[in-house]
């Protein structure tokens, strides 16, 4: 059982995609607003909800998983954690969004999608990895469909997708408005990166460089910051 900031705990069976970097750099990155209305695509056993319920206390969040175990193993931690009231998980395929909400629902999207197409780095990698069915255009779509006008979508991803999340994302509506390169160690190669698009938004990006230790091999504030650990 992991411990989550908010007091929240995190419990998945094997075989569902564990805590990662991903979720807690994504969480960081999204900080939504008071109130906000937020769709989780492809949302595992709950993780991301949980730490954007923490740091959004009241923020309602629906997630949209298509493993049946991931599903059921967000179901218990939402019960759990007594968020009943406040969040959600459907078992569905993220690219049928569009049969499941009236469009423009919601008023941010986040997902930490599928990485993997196949091959032995999916292989080595658990079921929540694999990309399967679910295209970036898919995902996209969804997206653009489930926000409201003016609405936003957080995702992470590894860097060599990040052409066709701007080019799928402007096909779909999605306008690539914010970029954050992480890398693990101070000038060493980008791990991640987390792009915030927006519904309906004109051109124009602005980007930014993070690392989680800096050249000695110590966290850096960021870290800090997105681990929730506290400067002694």
């Amino acid at each position: 059982m992991e411990a989550l900031p908010g007091g929240f705990t995190l419990e998945l069976p094997e075989g569902v995609f564990p805590l990662s970097t991903d979720s807690m750099a994504l969480a960081h990155f999204c900080a939504p607003k008071n109130g906000a209305k937020i769709l989780d695509l492809g949302s595992g056993g709950g993780t991301l909800g949980l730490l954007l319920c923490a740091s959004c206390p009241d923020c309602r969040i629906t997630g949209v998983e298509i493993s049946e175990r991931s599903h059921r193993a967000a179901l218990e931690n939402i019960r759990a954690n007594g968020l009943t009231g406040r969040m959600e998980s459907i078992c569905a395929d993220a690219a049928q969004v569009p049969s499941l909400f009236p469009s423009g629902s919601f008023s941010c999207c986040v997902s930490n999608p599928p990485y993997f197409g196949g091959g032995p780095g999916s292989a080595r990698n658990p079921e929540a990895r694999r990309r399967g069915s679910l295209s970036m255009a898919s995902l996209m779509a969804s997206a653009a469909w489930a926000l409201k006008y003016g609405g936003d979508f957080f995702l992470v991803h590894r860097p060599e997708a990040l052409g066709e999340i701007i080019a799928q994302g402007a096909k779909a509506g999605l306008e690539a408005k914010r970029l954050r390169l992480l890398r693990h160690q101070e000038g060493g190669p980008v791990s991640l990166i987390l792009v915030r698009l927006r519904k309906g938004a004109s051109p124009g990006l602005s980007w930014e460089e993070i690392s989680l230790y800096d050249a000695s091999g110590d966290p850096t504030k960021i870290y800090r910051e997105i681990y929730h650990i506290s400067e002694v």
